[in-house]
This record gives structure tokens, sequence and C-alpha cells, in this order.
């Protein structure tokens, strides 16, 4: 008994004794720590000794962050990790020392710490803040938090609306300052909550948005510490793992009527199959082979896209092979599923032979793998990527331009011709207009793909915006005298990518992908118009998971490809006639109606304009899910004011490139005889 009261007093005394310590008792604790470490050159071998040491440091700045030793915290584990950095050549260690410094500057811009802060900084040849950090910082100070209270309280944890007022505070502090000291921490926390959410929901798309998060801490901020702690996360007996499986192995909740677009937006696909040589994706499950059920190809002289249909994802290689001579071979392009077989109605040979290509053939090449090979006369670039939802394998090819079409620069030099008057009505305006003589426009949805369904009973979005388009069609042959080509005539279903195929094959000037926008909120609304680029945000997100009929996790695979493709679409140009599209639109439609909502030009990377050749935007002409704005966009006149507002914006976009664009020609004068 006397053993055990006496280990009870020396534990109390060395709590007692804990308790008393004061911030600069705590700051030379760290400090001495640091002097042992130095004396010890076999410790110095261990990172975890270096870590044990900085957290003492940060720890000093934890325990009093507005107190006068908290800079000096901050800055020796700064220092700290610059020589563990020497020690580990690691990436992360530098960040988080460059972190620190930056922190200094913004949260202690008084401190004498803040001009040794901005030396390091200098040294290293780091920028020292951004604008916007220090707002960052508060802003997850309130996140962290919030956090706190949820984490405290297991009544909170009940309820969906506390962990999505945690996750909102993490994204705000994030969107702030994306690519500040704080970004890395609000995206890590918001993978967190979303974590704990979906223990709490049991709902598949809330692991799913875990995952996503903890990939994006991996992708965007690879030398941070949060990267490290991302990817043990995501090992399969990490949180986001268990928490995944977990709400994968419960039935989902049933459909929420007054939710209409929760299940196809929640909707989740497996991880993608990289269209690279030696890497492959997730196989099917099981020892079942993916059927391979069918082979598309869309082609032109100077462009070609075969799609591969199959029935799952499976991993998938490529390869160029040169042209052989000795046994007479043109080159080929191949492409290889593992664990698949042909199905038994494909047709294996689809013959192209046009100045690009020679054929697209299908062949069952081993026991459980198939090749897809592509015989080509001569070409110039290549793309391949995957898609889902269902999975398919998307080959572009693109050849020499061999049509004789004059480029953007040799029809800016080109004066405005005289007339002759045998040219047709229309005619000299089509030359004059930089060469878009001809434009895609591109009714989303259709057929079985309803798109989303609107306030008002019986309104779907396909239809909808199927009659705008057609009146955006007349209007563009009429004011623009340009050529109006329409994906869909009809109530007929159009895979995405053979939309964008058909804008190259035909060999269109632009492209506009016509939309309705939905969210959950009925009060939503607005008119916000896209072009192709990596997403911004998580509304960008959202309507590109919605649009392409596909998960948000999803988004995140699609924009690991999107980096390839850049070269092959007119980002600037589409970027200029969105925009330009987006403020007519907007101009416009004021002039006859309240309470129209400008939400701008955004972008994200939607499957519709993946590959496009041309400026390609997307338009969501207004919120279907808004009871006033679903009555408009059913009322002809709201049709007709929007595609105004359309033809207005690209007119300015031409007019803009060219300005003599719509210049009107000399008049003929008269010979006098």
């Amino acid at each position: 008994m006397r053993v055990v009261m006496a280990a009870l007093l020396a534990s109390l005394f060395f709590l007692g004794t804990a308790w008393a310590l004061t911030i600069k008792d705590r700051y030379y604790q760290a400090e001495n720590a640091y002097a042992a470490l130095k004396k010890n050159p076999k410790h110095q071998k261990y990172r975890d000794k270096w870590l044990a040491c900085i957290e003492k440091y940060k720890l000093v700045q934890r325990l009093d962050p507005d107190g006068p030793w908290a800079a000096a915290g901050f800055y020796k584990a700064g220092l700290l990790y610059l020589e563990l950095y020497q020690r580990s050549r690691l990436g992360a260690d530098q960040q988080e020392a460059v972190d620190l410094f930056q922190r200094i500057i913004q949260k202690y811009p008084n401190s004498r710490y803040t001009p040794k802060s901005r030396d390091q900084l200098s040294r290293l040849g780091k920028p020292v803040v951004s604008p916007n950090t220090a707002a960052a910082a508060k802003q997850l100070e309130h996140a962290h938090a919030a956090y706190d209270r949820l984490s405290a309280s297991a009544n909170r944890q009940k309820y969906r609306d506390q962990w999505q007022r945690g996750i909102d505070l993490f994204q705000k502090a994030y969107q702030t300052d994306p690519k500040g000291p704080y970004a890395a921490e609000c995206l890590y926390m918001t993978a967190v909550l979303y974590r704990g959410l979906s223990k709490a929901s049991h709902r598949t798309d809330d692991g799913d948005a875990a995952v996503d998060y903890f990939r994006r801490v991996q992708r965007e901020f690879a030398n941070s510490t949060y990267a490290a702690k991302a990817a043990d996360d995501l090992k399969p007996g990490g949180g986001a793992g268990r928490a995944r499986a977990a709400s994968a192995a419960r039935p989902s909740p049933a459909g929420n009527s007054a939710d209409p677009l929760a299940e196809l937006i929640a909707q989740s696909g497996k991880p993608s199959a990289k269209a690279s040589p030696g890497k492959t994706g997730n196989g099917p499950s099981g020892s079942k082979l993916v059927t391979v059920q069918d082979l598309r190809v869309w082609s032109n002289p100077k462009y070609t896209r075969v799609v591969v249909d199959a029935d799952q994802e499976t991993p998938f290689t490529h390869r160029l092979l040169k042209k052989d001579p000795s046994i007479n071979k043109p080159p080929r392009l191949y492409l290889e599923l593992s664990r698949s077989r042909l199905g038994k109605n494909i047709d294996k040979l689809v013959p192209i032979n046009d100045n690009l290509l020679i054929d697209a053939r299908a062949g069952q090449y081993t026991n459980d793998s198939v090749r897809i090979v592509v015989d080509i006369k001569s070409f110039k670039n290549y793309k391949i990527f995957s898609l889902k939802n269902p999975f398919r394998i998307v080959m572009d090819v693109w050849g020499v331009d061999t049509t004789g079409k004059p480029s953007t620069k040799q029809l800016a030099s080109i004066p405005p011709p005289q007339s002759t008057g045998k040219l047709p009505p229309g005619a000299i305006a089509r030359q004059l207009a930089l060469g878009v003589s001809r434009i895609i426009i591109d009714p989303g949805h259709g057929g079985k793909d309803y798109g989303a369904p609107g306030y008002a009973k019986n309104v779907h979005e396909k239809n909808v915006v199927l009659q705008i388009a057609k009146r955006l069609a007349r209007k563009v042959e009429r004011e623009l005298k340009c050529d109006a080509i329409l994906t869909r005539s009809t109530d007929r279903y159009l895979t995405l990518e053979e939309r964008t195929a058909i804008a190259n094959t035909q060999n269109a000037d632009l492209f506009i992908s016509i939309h309705t926008n939905a969210v959950r909120n009925s009060q939503a609304y607005g008119i916000e118009t896209y072009f192709l680029n990596l997403a911004t945000d998580d509304d960008a997100i959202r309507v590109a998971a919605r649009e392409n009929a596909t998960s948000a996790k999803n988004i995140s695979d699609l924009e690991s490809i999107l980096n390839d493709l850049m070269q092959n679409a007119k980002i600037n140009e589409s970027s200029r006639l969105a925009t330009m599209v987006q403020e007519s639109m907007c101009t416009h439609l004021k002039k006859g109606y309240g309470d129209i909502r400008n939400k701008g030009v955004k972008q994200a990377p939607f499957y519709v304009l993946l590959g496009a050749q041309m400026p390609a935007i997307l338009v969501e002409t207004a919120f279907i899910s808004n009871p006033r704005e679903c009555r408009r966009l059913t009322s002809a006149k709201y049709q007709e004011d929007v595609c105004d507002g359309i033809i207005r914006g690209i007119r300015t976009y031409i007019k803009d490139t060219l300005p003599t664009a719509f210049a009107d020609p000399p008049r003929a004068t008269k010979r006098r005889g």
C-alpha cells in the first residue's frame, strides 16, 4: 500500500510540475532537447528524434498562440525542419519550414522573427505570402474550433448539418488562399470530416468524398506532410478505406423524392485505369473477364476518334509501333485490355481508309486479353484516356491538316473581297468571320438520359435544351450567316464522346453545348458558362459530375489526364468565348427580366468537351430546379432571349478577333458604257 501511495504521490508531483511550467519554460525545454540532439550523432540519424524536438517548439505556439514566445517556437521549428531536410532530402520537410516562416510573417508581423523569416524564404527562393493568407489563417482557426466542438459532442455528430458546417468552414478557408501555407491542411481536414460523416451517415458518396479529398492533398500538395498523412489514410487499413468499405457494405438510403438529383450526383465509380504503358487501374473483381462490347469510330481526313466500350473497368496499356518495311507493316497504334474477351456481336474490323488511317480492328490477343489495333497512314499526335459509367476507352488520333483551310493569322491579313455579284447571299460574311463558318450546337442529354428534372411536373432538361438549341441554330444561320449543325435534332441518346467527335469530324469552328443547371436547393438561381479545364471549386465539380453522369470522385480521376489534353484544347479561346457569351447573355436578359444573377465564367473537366479541336463552351442557361427559372425555361420568349444573348456573345467574339468580320462589303460600281 505504501508503494502504491508513493507512486501516486510521485505521479501527482510530476503532473503538478508539468502544469506549473510556463510558456518560457516550455521553450527552454525544447532548447535543451535540441542541444541534447546536437550532442548525440547517433540520434541525429533518426527522423523521429528530430520530429520530437520540432513538436516541442510547435507546442510553445499552440499553448499560447498570441504570446511573446509563439513566433520563436515557430521559427525554431522551421529551422529544425531545414536541418532535417539537409539529411532527408524530402521536399515535404523543406515545405514545412516554408509554411512555418510564412505563418510567422502573417500572424506575427511585428515580431523580431518576421524579418528573419523573410530572409529564410529569400534564401530558399520562396514567395513570402499571398495577401489572402491572413484571412485564411483566421478562417482556419474558426474551422478548427467548430471541429473541436463537433468532436466533443456525440449528440452533434448525429446531425449531417453539423458535419457539413465544419466541411464548409474548412473549404472556405481553402478557397480564400488555395496556394497558401494553410491550403493542404484545409483539404486534409475536409477529408477527415467527410470520413467521419460517412461513418455516421452510412452513405457511400460521403466515403468517396473523403477519398477524393485525400487524393487531392496528395496531388496538389505532394511536398506537404499532409500528403503523407493522406497516403496513410488511403491505405487499405487506413481511416478512409475503412469508412468507404463500411458505407459500401451497408444498403444505400432510399431515394429522396425532394432531392431527385441526389442519387445521380452521388453515383460512385471505381478508380480509373491510367492510359499509360505499364500503368493499370483496378481490374474486374474475381475471375470474371471483362467483355469488350463495341468498337465505334468517327473519322475525317485529319482526325479520328475510336471508342472501345466494355462492360466493366479493366487495366489497359497502349503503344505506338513504328513502320516496319521488312514485313510491309504501316505504323500501328495498339491498345491492350487485360482480363478481357471479345463480345460475340462486335465488329472486329472497321474500315476507315482516309488520309489518316487505314482501319481499326479488334482481336482476342491471348485467352484473357483483347488488343485493338489502328493502322496508320500518317499522323501528327494521339491521346488515349478512359471515361466512366459506363467504362470506355477513347483513342484520339490527329493528322496534318490537308483541307487547305486558312489559319487565323492568314485570314486576319486578307482584305475584304470585292463583290462580284456571283456569290450567294451571306457568302462574304462566311468568308470574313475568321473561319467561323460552322458552329456545332449540342443540346445536352436526350433519349434515356432525361437530364435534370424541372421544378414543375413533367419538365425535363433534355426537352428544354433541345428547344433552345433549335432556336439558336436558326439564329446562327439567319443572323451570323454561319452553318449550324445540331448534334441531335430529336429526342435521341448520344454518348458524350460522340458529341465531341461530331464537332471534330464536321470541321466545326465553335462548339456550344446547351444545358440547364440544378441543385437540391430550389432557391438557387442564375446563369453560368463553362470551358474545359481543371475544376476550380466544389460547385464546378458538382456541375461537372452531374453533366458527366458520374461521381465527384471520378472528376478528380479525370483531372489527372487533362494536362495531356491541354495542348489539343483551345483553352484560351474557349475562355474568351465563354466570357463574351456569359456577359452578353446576362446583360441582354437583365433588360427584360428581374432577378438575373450572373454566376460568372467557370472551368471544369466536362467529358463532352474533351478533345474538342475548336473553342468549346458549355452554357448553363438557368436553374431548372428553381420555380421562377423553370417557368422561364419553358417560355418561348425566354428561350428566344437566351438565344439572342448567346448570338450577341458569339458575334462579339468574332468581331474581337477580326474587327472587319461583319463589315458591309464595298458595293460594286457600275461601269459606264
